[in-house]
């Protein structure tokens, strides 16, 4: 099973660089800017999701189908999710750096999210909707769980319209680093460092 060891992919991460799959290889990145959803008061729901969320339409879960979702994540046209990317972060979710966000209801999984959670940084990766609003309430349902673990920053990579919306900026490579530097205070002490028996630089 062909997968980039857990050491090399969370060793870029504490760097700013994350993998993206074209065309059966695994590419670099590190964006010249660099998109952020705030965790404080900047963050905003837009009006008429917050009346999806007091309809509470789905029962939302966390890090219960993980493998359903990045899948799901992967179903597009166009995607940089092949396989090699689905068991590198399957592996990583079976650590326990990285988790998924889900919306169900009486049909089954209709929306979610997943991302890697290190120090108090979760980069997020991807996310789906099979049903209207789905993604966008396991987006809000993330950033109550990041605040309640004091996290300090959410990662987005990309800057998005639909990111946007929730008060999603982009800012300059070097700004990120302060940024980034901050939320991975400790983060040598992380358990996955022991378990995958690597190391990376600071």
């Amino acid at each position: 099973m062909e997968r980039i060891p857990p050491h090399v992919l969370l060793g870029a991460y504490t760097e700013g660089v994350f993998p993206m799959a074209e065309d059966g290889e695994i590419l670099w990145f590190s964006p010249l800017k660099r998109g952020l959803i705030p965790l404080d008061e900047r963050f905003h729901i837009p009006h008429g999701l917050k009346r999806v969320l007091r309809k509470a339409p789905f029962e939302v879960r966390r890090d219960s189908a993980f493998r359903e979702v990045i899948e799901a994540c992967g179903e597009r046209e166009e995607t940089w999710i092949d396989e090699v990317i689905i068991e590198s972060y399957v592996h990583l979710h079976e650590l326990g750096v990285a988790h998924s966000v889900e919306c169900w209801d009486e049909d089954g999984l209709q929306g979610g999210l997943y991302g890697v959670a290190l120090g108090r940084a979760f980069f997020g990766e991807s996310m789906f909707s099979r049903k209207a609003d789905a993604s966008k309430v396991a987006l809000v349902h993330l950033v109550e769980w990041l605040r309640e673990e004091e996290y300090l920053l959410l990662d987005t990579q990309w800057m998005t319209d639909h990111l946007r919306q929730f008060g999603g900026e982009e800012i300059a490579r070097e700004d990120y680093f302060s940024y980034l530097d901050e939320a991975l205070e400790g983060i040598y002490e992380e358990p996955w460092r022991k378990t995958s028996g690597g190391k990376s630089s600071s």
